[in-house]
């Protein structure tokens, strides 16, 4: 069973999605990645995006330790509704609607947050969490690499959860990857803005 680790929700037992369609982070790439990121000092307040969200683990153990906000994006029916649940557990347990769910597909979603042509003010992340199915291809992970790129804070962080046989993402023009970190059949990317000169 999956849980919050640790917070203000630390140990809340969490639902999680039936079958094998979704591949939970385990408790132990979970914990070394939020020590990770604490150190890096991303958590305290920060607009927190879980894409791929599956249960919504990430996202919600994002809430547990101080987010702002967090959305977690999820397609499939079945994890959307586990999310649904979850985010409930949570909100309830921290006695604030921190964490809310989006039912779509993540590049229509990612879409929709952009800003309009000649518009400012487009949605914002701080922390982006992106767990994709294992199947998909690294040209259609940089597709979707370039619009969450798009949508970042100066001094944001996307964490990337692949399987420890995929290639490395193929970043794309203002993002960078800083750091990366395998733990048994999971390795972890961690990138970042970068300031792109105007030509």
């Amino acid at each position: 069973m999956s849980r919050i680790v640790a917070g203000a929700a630390g140990g809340l037992p969490l639902k999680s999605v039936p079958g094998d369609s979704t591949r939970p982070t385990t408790d132990r790439v979970k914990e070394a990645l939020f020590s990770r990121l604490e150190s890096y000092d991303v958590l305290a307040d920060a607009r927190v995006l879980d894409l791929y969200a599956g249960a919504g683990s990430l996202g919600l153990e994002a809430a547990s330790r101080g987010a702002r906000s967090v959305l977690l994006v999820e397609l499939a029916p079945k994890a959307a509704a586990v999310c649904q649940t979850n985010a409930g557990l949570v909100n309830k347990a921290l006695r604030s609607d921190i964490v809310s769910v989006r039912r779509g597909a993540v590049d229509t979603v990612l879409d929709s947050f952009a800003p309009a042509a000649g518009v400012s003010g487009g949605k914002s992340w701080d922390l982006v969490f992106m767990d994709p199915p294992y199947p998909m291809t690294n040209d259609e992970l940089a597709k979707t690499l370039q619009k969450v790129a798009l949508l970042l804070e100066e001094h944001s962080t996307v964490v990337v959860e692949r399987s420890s046989r995929s290639e490395e993402p193929i970043w794309p023009t203002g993002l960078t990857r800083f750091a990366e970190k395998k733990y048994g059949e999971t390795r972890l990317w961690f990138a970042e803005p970068v300031q792109v000169a105007a030509e």
